[in-house]
């Protein structure tokens, strides 16, 4: 009896926490049906401890309870473990302690993609390729990636030992590297197109995006920058506040940017910009996909219903709800959506989730049924922008002008998928000299051989990838681009440089640097 009592009065506790609710005066206020549910969950419990052919693990079953309800409500209400919460708060935070390297895990090898600029690993001089074989002493073959954050991350300040193989190389390096706090990026890249045309690569908003933001463009407008190129394809998003902060560098006139409306009677907030924003008279072009979701959809929509700037590319994701987080005591966390958002026209991006999480989830990314949503005969609800433009609510962010990217093959998608071009350019980046010390004008001349293509191919045969030569011939450009991406990335020590080459025959950029002219117009900008 006493057994059952405790886990009765456990879950009633958790259920009370979950929802918001005071115990003692809103739960049992809400009526006898929630206690009979409470009752009955608990007694299911307590069969299972009882009855069950093994002994259960009870907090796994509360874990299940918890993530069972919450897949009722929405597909992004959500329970999360202690330990995800906390590489997501890492992540969020946009910082953690470690020594400051990209990496992945190459023939059961720890591989250096690139070190982070200015951290202990990049002012120790790792490099791209490097090969961390032995940690403390110890064998690094055959690790996990929890088992690298194990090792090389820790507080600021300690120390960890890591011998290194170098391609080109006989003997190993080692070194005694002192840790740090390390930035995450949520800027990946910004560089000039040409003379006037700048451009920003954002793929989260984290609590450092608006700073990032802001010296990116800072630093492209010292180089000459014009006009903008902001890419938020596949930036699944963040932090709203962080998504208003950013929207306010290019928005003034205390504009609503965008509001929240939820159950409770005092959910309405409305987000307003300055009076005044750095760059409020800059041409500027968004870049979204179909992964582009959330923070990024926020920022597209205010671009768009205040007639601020050019939308370009594919329909957005449509998440258009708002969660908030609850932590349950022991490190794990609750996200409940509280609210749902909606852009200055009043437009709802949610797309409806009534089929299931898989549905919903899939029809984001299918061609098909986007174009049903987007027909002319939809049931979308219309809505008009400052200056009267149409745009539409109840499924994402519609482009104004639709630009499809570049498809790749299966052959391709492996390729990157196993880090074949990384490989392959490490190992020829150590065998030969590559004759530039200029990247811009490597990246004006720079082409690799046949010789280069077939060693490409065979290093992919080498991994188990069966050569396809209809596709090989199809995807011709995009791998070469890819191989010259990650050469340049290795040669230079850069990871900004990658992102330049792969930009040269991007269909969606190419198309953004035509467009100018009409985000001058929607704006009210004179050239």
């Amino acid at each position: 009896m006493k057994k059952k009592l405790f886990i009765y009065g456990s879950l009633v506790v958790i259920l009370a926490f979950i929802s918001g609710m005071k115990f003692t005066e809103n739960l049992w206020a809400a009526g006898r049906s929630i206690y009979d549910q409470v009752n009955r969950l608990a007694y299911v419990m307590q069969l299972v401890r009882e009855e069950y052919v093994e002994d259960p693990d009870m907090n796994e079953l509360v874990d299940g309870a918890i993530e069972g309800m919450l897949m009722k409500l929405d597909p992004h209400s959500v329970y999360i473990s202690a330990k995800d919460q906390q590489t997501i708060s890492e992540q969020f935070a946009g910082e953690f302690e470690g020594i400051g390297i990209s990496f992945a895990l190459q023939n059961n090898v720890i591989v250096v993609i690139s070190p982070i600029p200015g951290t202990p690993a990049d002012r120790m001089g790792l490099r791209s390729g490097d090969m961390i074989i032995e940690i403390e002493g110890v064998s690094t073959y055959g690790i996990t990636n929890d088992g690298v954050f194990k090792k090389l991350r820790g507080p600021k300040g300690s120390k960890v030992d890591i011998t290194i193989q170098r391609p080109g190389l006989d003997e190993t390096l080692t070194f005694t590297i002192t840790r740090d706090t390390i930035p995450i990026f949520s800027v990946l890249a910004h560089y000039m197109l040409g003379d006037d045309t700048g451009y920003i690569l954002l793929n989260q908003f984290t609590t450092t995006t608006t700073d990032e933001i802001k010296e990116a463009l800072d630093d492209l407008y010292g180089q000459g920058m014009k006009q903008l190129i902001f890419d938020l394809r596949g930036n699944s998003g963040g932090y709203l506040q962080q998504a208003i902060k950013v929207l306010g560098q290019f928005v003034g006139d205390k504009q609503r940017l965008v509001y929240t409306l939820g159950r409770r009677a005092d959910s309405e907030r409305s987000y307003f910009s300055l009076a005044e924003a750095p760059y409020q008279d800059l041409p500027i072009i968004v870049l979204l996909s179909h992964g582009s979701a959330s923070a990024s959809e926020i920022v597209a929509g205010a671009m768009q219903d205040l007639d601020r700037g050019l939308v370009i590319g594919q329909t957005s994701f449509g998440k258009g709800l708002v969660q908030r987080g609850f932590d349950l005591g022991d490190g794990s966390v609750v996200r409940i959506t509280t609210d749902r958002y909606y852009t200055p026209s009043g437009r709802l991006i949610q797309r409806p989730y009534d089929d299931g999480l898989g549905q919903y989830l899939s029809e984001a990314y299918d061609e098909d049924a986007i174009e049903a949503h987007e027909h002319p005969d939809s049931t979308k609800e219309v809505y008009h922008t400052v200056k009267g433009r149409i745009v539409y609510g109840g499924g994402g962010i519609t482009p104004d002008i639709k630009v499809e990217p570049d498809r790749i093959q299966s052959y391709s998608i492996q390729l990157l998928r196993q880090r074949v071009f990384f490989e392959y350019a490490s190992s020829y980046c150590t065998d030969h000299e590559i004759p530039y010390t200029d990247f811009q004008k490597f990246k004006a001349e720079y082409k690799p051989t046949q010789e280069m293509l077939d060693g490409l191919v065979a290093k992919a045969t080498e991994n188990e990838i069966e050569f396809n030569e209809e596709q090989y011939q199809q995807d011709l450009d995009f791998i070469t681009r890819e191989l010259t991406a990650e050469i340049a990335q290795i040669h230079w020590n850069n990871r900004d440089y990658y992102y330049q080459v792969r930009a040269t025959g991007d269909t969606q950029i190419e198309k953004a640097l035509t467009l100018f002219d009409e985000a001058r117009e929607i704006a009210g900008l004179v050239k």
